[in-house]
């Protein structure tokens, strides 16, 4: 459930999507309002939950992860219990960096980052062969990314 914000905390938003960094100080300017007013809405939007914290985002080529896999699984039935037992069994493995429930083909797309084939083997045979309840899996391969995720479209 969304909540409404004016055109100001759109701003800021957007600014502190495109750079959490700044100062105070300097997204009170492009935003257009004092430097007080910018902190409040900051920790209005922050305890609303809409800020939900601050991150590096890291080029994972920079740091060795050159292979980005996108993993489909299925399981072997949707009942409840065991689409928890299955997600609760993602949450332990942190080489698993993304687990979206899907409508369609698949259940669930994971998104994991390897150094190379190697280590990609390595995460399938020590952690997505571990999940439970998986009746198929299929990987894809990123051979480049086009656009990377930086932020949501804020009005």
């Amino acid at each position: 459930m969304g909540i409404s914000f004016d055109r100001a905390d759109a701003a800021l938003l957007a600014l502190l999507q495109h750079d959490s960094s700044r100062s105070i100080a300097e997204l009170a300017a492009d935003a257009g309002l004092s430097p007080s007013s910018c902190q409040r809405r900051i920790k209005a939007l922050e305890a609303a939950g809409v800020i939900e914290g601050y991150h590096a985002r890291l080029d994972p080529v920079r740091i060795g992860l050159d292979l980005q896999a996108l993993v489909e699984i299925s399981l072997t039935s949707q009942n409840r219990d065991v689409l928890e037992r299955f997600e609760a069994a993602v949450m332990r493995y942190d080489e698993i960096l993304e687990c979206d429930l899907m409508a369609g083909h698949a259940d669930y797309v994971l998104r994991i980052a390897a150094r190379d084939l190697r280590h990609f083997d390595d995460i399938h045979r020590n952690c997505l062969s571990q999940l439970p309840e998986v009746a198929a899996m299929r990987t894809y391969f990123a051979i480049r990314t086009i656009k990377r995720w930086s932020g949501y479209p804020v009005r």
